[in-house]
C-alpha cells in the first residue's frame, strides 16, 4: 500500500496520465474505472475542499475498501495529478476561440480567472511540482498555435503564455485570501483604522481611498490590458523591423 506523501519519483503519476501503467494480472477484476475515480475525488474536493481529500474518503464516497482503492491510483499525489489534467480537459482551446491573438488571450484570461474562483482548491495544488498530462499538453500546445502569425519567437510565445498564466494565477490566490476574510473582520478593522490612524500623514494613499477602491473584477481586466498591451507593442516592433 503506498504512503500518501508526496512522492520524489513522477514516474506513477506519468504513467496514469499518459495511460502506459500496466493492470495488475493477478487478483479479482476492478469493479470501477479510473475516470469514476478520479471525478469522485473532485465531488469531494467541490463540496468539501482540499483538506477533505485522501484515499480512504475517496474509498469511502465510493463504497469500496480503501485498499482496493489502490488498485487505481498509487497515493494522493497521482490522483491530485490526475484530477488536474481532467479539469484542464474542460477547458476551451485558445486557438478555437473567435478573434486575432489578443482576444484569443483576453478569453482565456478571464475564463481561467473564473475558473479559480469557482475552483479554488486548483490554485491549492498547482504550487505543487507540476505533471503534465495530455489535457494539459494539448491546451498548452493550443495556446502557441493562438499566437502564431504574430511576429513572436517560440521562445516569446512560451514567454507570454506564462507571463499570463502567472498574472491569473497570482490574482485568483489574491482573491481566495481576500475572501478568507469575514465582513465582521473586515468592519472591524476598518473602524480601527478609521478611528486611530490620521491620514493627514499619508496623502497620496488618502486622495485614492477618497477616490474609491476598484473591484477585484476591476483590478483583474487593468493588469491583463496593461500585460497585452505590452506584447502588442512587442509584435508591432516585430512588424516594422520585418518591413524595414
Amino acid at each position: 500500500m503506498s504512503s500518501e506523501a508526496p512522492s520524489d519519483d513522477p514516474t506513477r503519476a506519468l504513467e496514469l496520465l499518459w495511460g502506459s501503467r500496466p493492470r495488475p494480472r493477478r487478483g479479482p477484476r476492478p469493479g470501477l474505472s479510473l475516470e469514476q475515480v478520479v471525478a469522485a475525488a473532485i465531488e469531494i474536493v467541490e463540496g468539501e475542499g482540499i483538506s477533505a481529500l485522501s484515499m480512504r474518503r475517496v474509498a469511502q464516497h465510493l463504497g469500496v475498501g480503501t485498499a482496493s482503492l489502490y488498485t487505481y491510483v498509487p497515493g494522493r499525489t497521482e490522483l491530485i495529478a490526475l484530477m488536474l489534467d481532467a479539469m484542464i480537459a474542460e477547458a476551451t482551446l485558445p486557438h478555437t476561440l473567435p478573434g486575432d491573438w489578443r482576444k484569443r488571450i483576453e478569453t482565456w484570461a478571464r475564463e481561467d480567472w473564473a475558473d479559480y474562483r469557482r475552483h479554488p482548491w486548483i490554485l491549492q495544488v498547482t504550487a505543487e511540482r507540476p505533471l503534465p498530462g495530455p489535457n494539459a499538453m494539448a491546451w498548452l500546445d493550443s495556446a502557441v498555435r493562438a499566437l502564431e502569425g504574430t511576429g513572436l519567437s517560440e521562445r516569446e510565445k512560451i514567454d507570454v503564455i506564462e507571463s499570463v498564466d502567472g498574472y491569473i494565477r497570482g490574482m485568483a490566490r489574491n482573491a481566495l485570501e481576500s475572501t478568507a476574510a469575514s465582513d465582521a473582520w473586515i468592519a472591524a478593522r476598518d473602524a480601527f483604522l478609521g478611528a486611530r490612524v490620521d491620514f493627514s500623514r499619508y496623502p497620496a494613499l488618502a486622495r485614492t481611498l477618497v477616490a474609491g477602491h476598484p473591484s477585484t473584477d476591476e483590478i483583474f481586466e487593468f493588469g491583463l490590458s496593461r500585460i497585452l498591451d505590452g506584447v502588442e507593442a512587442l509584435i508591432a516592433r516585430r512588424e516594422e523591423r520585418a518591413r524595414g
